[in-house]
């Protein structure tokens, strides 16, 4: 005997037309929602559909213009970096939460940079795969955009800045610079004056924006030694950058990282160098997460609701479908959580 099953038979159309004694061109009329059939008609055929279990053919779907059912996520990030990112598991939740109120699926693909990433798009496109995109980590010179008005495909930005909003595209953001200052302030008035930023990868939008942010406010108030230093975001270059910076001749006294895994890793290493937390070095963490509280002391935070973040996105991507128009979304500024692991400044 063979060891190979066959595939289940899916119901189909001459199925329920049987089960509903009517014809087969009657259940297209009544499953499409168009005239030609009596409303008893209809229902009778939606209910022998719903008991067959029977659902409509995406690549039929597609094929007669009524779309695939299916929304797009193409990410552009090493691949190593993303079991240990806490952002986009809680994004993704909240995004599959929406689009499964929908009968919506979710095509989520990595790539290795943006340029794939575009090749993509119009893969997906020529191939009727996906109804719109979801679009992350908006880059400062992005050519995703005009790709994607010139494509026609309805999209969402998350994570960029209404400023830069693509007049056909909607967006959803947060406000990094003001997420910034609030930690430069907190960590100001406990009189920390060498402050580093141990930040996320070079050129996307937000890390760009904390940067400024974090320049200006120091330049407001005379800091000289306040700088960053980009990163991939993991937790091997969080802690090569650390100890970098605390074994130079004038060791900051407070470094902000861009997200959990690298601030978890970064305060392990001030550890091992023998800088106390926060008596020597203080230490926040742009993301909040259970990684966090793992630790000791707990590391202080900015928090915000993640999963709602990709609600708002997936809401915002339906709403283009169903012919809405783009728009601006703000979500609620990030709010530090003062923990443990920051304190007054060794020599303040």
């Amino acid at each position: 005997m063979s060891g190979k099953r066959s595939p289940a038979r899916r119901p189909t159309m001459k199925d329920i037309a049987r089960h509903a004694g009517v014809s087969q061109s009657a259940v297209s009329f009544a499953l499409n929602g168009r005239p030609g059939v009596s409303e008893d008609t209809r229902d009778r055929v939606r209910r022998v559909a719903e008991e067959l279990g029977w659902r409509p053919s995406t690549a039929a779907r597609a094929l007669s213009g009524e779309g695939a059912a299916t929304v797009g996520f193409v990410l552009a990030r090493p691949a190593d970096t993303l079991g240990v990112d806490s952002f986009f598991l809680q994004l993704v939740s909240g995004i599959q939460e929406v689009l499964a109120e929908r009968h919506l699926g979710l095509l989520f693909q990595v790539v290795e940079d943006i340029a794939d990433e575009c090749a993509v798009y119009r893969r997906w496109w020529a191939e009727h795969r996906v109804d719109g995109v979801l679009v992350v980590d908006p880059r400062t010179d992005d050519p995703r955009p005009d790709l994607l008005d010139e494509l026609g495909l309805p999209a969402v930005v998350i994570g960029g800045a209404p400023d830069d909003r693509h007049p056909g595209l909607s967006t959803v953001w947060a406000d990094d610079a003001g997420a910034m200052a609030s930690v430069v302030d907190g960590l100001y008035a406990l009189g920390h004056r060498r402050i580093v930023h141990i930040a996320g990868l070079p050129g996307l939008a937000h890390t760009e924006r904390r940067i400024r942010t974090l320049r200006a406010e120091a330049g407001r108030r005379g800091l000289s030694e306040v700088q960053s230093v980009t990163t991939d975001y993991s937790d091997a270059e969080g802690a090569a950058v650390t100890r970098r910076v605390l074994e130079g001749p004038t060791p900051p006294t407070a470094l902000i990282y861009d997200n959990d895994v690298m601030a978890v890793a970064g305060a392990a290493t001030a550890a091992e160098l023998g800088f106390s937390v926060p008596a020597d070095v203080s230490v926040v963490s742009w993301e909040d997460s259970a990684l966090c509280r793992i630790v000791k002391p707990w590391l202080s935070a900015l928090s915000r609701d993640s999963v709602e973040f990709g609600r708002t996105a997936a809401r915002e991507l339906t709403a283009l479908l169903d012919g809405g128009s783009a728009r601006a979304v703000r979500v609620p500024v990030p709010r530090l959580i003062e923990r443990g692991s920051t304190g007054v400044a060794r020599d303040a």
